[in-house]
């Protein structure tokens, strides 16, 4: 065993010791005694701790490969996440004002995909283990909205009559607010008994909608979202925020960055999360390339009451981006790629006349290289927030308030006038 000092911890949430060397489960600053195994240090035995540890909140944490982050307080997690967002910046000569970290509380995850495996005695369900393919049974998770939890013997009952012993299950739960929405991959190939039985275990454990491979088996009640003042059915397996309070979060950083706004676009719009509650006060154009996501969106703002007008468009915004001369009738836009980011869409944002963008990103580093484009179009970047939905984990989200640098005095003597 050798002697190692911890330097600092790596995007993945490992302690880095020089080489680099990586230690799971480790902090900037601890003395730690290991073996060394090619880049990765094995067998790891803490001799000086840092004063940022503490006891894991949840005993599955060891095992269990959903969290990499309990070991450290909360105070020095939120610190580490917005320090990420700084580094990804501080790599493009920006230094906007870091926001501190907003963070969802334990046990709040509204969606999570389980595995689930058929066994010589019934079933398991749970986690994969850490840097493993075994299976780690959660029955104390702290993560998981104790709704989740009760859909494990859900998960279970799947198995058993969904698969073989050979394969396991991707259970996908998202809680709504009709009961649970479970999506199933990798099981048995859908025949006449099976439907049947599937049919029956949705209706006798409550289920709101049952999916078997893209198709739908059964639904109870349709499974909604709020998201304002609408209700939302997403289609199966569509994005939605992985916590009620980061959506909340989210929705109210985007309504301050845009507020005033009377016509405002969402790009990368999903099923309307920040659409529809946006529509309360200005008229929305949505775009978003998944159709699915498209008609939920749409169908819910037909529905719901005293919202301003919504148009929504299915488009892919990789391959179509929306042009200036289509973006010159919109106050502000929002925008919400995936990780790979928006950099054909952000191009044609900094060559329009567009004034506020608020945006949403699930990746820093990519989030940092649009910003750039943005910066170098004229656009301040006034903050940025940093929101940890993935609690525990070396997640981190991040919202930008991007301006004009005319466009405030503009504003000012427009309302002065």
């Amino acid at each position: 065993m050798t002697e190692y000092k911890i330097i600092r911890l790596g995007h993945q949430g490992d302690g880095i010791a020089d080489g680099p060397l990586f230690a799971p489960m480790t902090l900037p600053g601890e003395i730690v005694t290991a073996t060394q195994d090619g880049d990765a240090l094995k067998d790891v035995r803490i001799q000086t701790p840092s004063s940022d540890r503490v006891a894991a909140p949840c005993r599955h944490f060891k095992s269990c490969g959903g969290c990499q982050l309990q070991h450290a307080s909360d105070e020095f997690v939120a610190t580490w996440k917005a320090e990420i967002v700084k580094r990804a910046f501080a790599a493009h000569d920006l230094s906007p004002e870091i926001r501190p970290t907003l963070t969802s509380p334990a046990k709040s995850r509204q969606r999570a995909t389980l595995t689930a495996k058929r066994t010589k005695s019934g079933a398991m369900v749970g986690f994969h283990g850490r840097a493993s393919g075994t299976i780690i049974e959660v029955p104390d998770c702290q993560l998981l909205d104790p709704k989740i939890m009760a859909g494990f013997p859900i998960a279970e009952e799947l198995a058993t009559i969904g698969t073989s012993r050979k394969a396991a299950l991707a259970v996908a739960l998202t809680v709504s607010e009709d009961g649970l929405d479970a999506s199933v991959t990798g099981g048995k190939e859908l025949d006449g008994p099976l439907r049947s039985e599937l049919a029956q275990l949705c209706d006798r454990s409550g289920l709101a909608r049952l999916t078997w491979d893209g198709e739908t088996i059964a639904m109870r009640t349709p499974p909604r979202h709020a998201f304002g003042k609408a209700k939302v059915v997403v289609p199966a397996g569509g994005f939605l925020q992985a916590t009620a309070h980061g959506a909340a979060t989210l929705q109210a950083l985007v309504g301050e960055i845009v507020k005033g706004s009377k016509r405002v676009a969402d790009l990368f719009a999903g099923s309307g999360t920040f659409t529809l509650p946006l529509a309360q006060t200005s008229a929305v154009h949505a775009v978003e390339g998944d159709k699915a996501m498209v008609a939920a969106l749409d169908q819910g703002w037909r529905m719901a009451l005293d919202l301003k007008p919504v148009t929504s468009e299915a488009r892919d915004l990789f391959r179509r981006p929306m042009l200036p001369d289509e973006l010159a009738k919109f106050d502000a836009v929002v925008l919400d790629p995936p990780r790979a980011g928006a950099v054909e869409q952000v191009r044609e944002l900094a060559n329009s006349k567009v004034n506020v963008i608020a945006y949403v990103s699930c990746n820093p580093v990519t989030f940092a290289r649009d910003a750039a484009q943005l910066v170098e179009a004229g656009f301040v970047l006034e903050w940025v927030q940093p929101v940890d939905q993935f609690r525990w984990s070396s997640h981190v989200e991040l919202v930008g308030s991007f301006r004009r640098e005319n466009s405030k005095a503009e504003g000012q003597k427009l309302t002065i006038g």
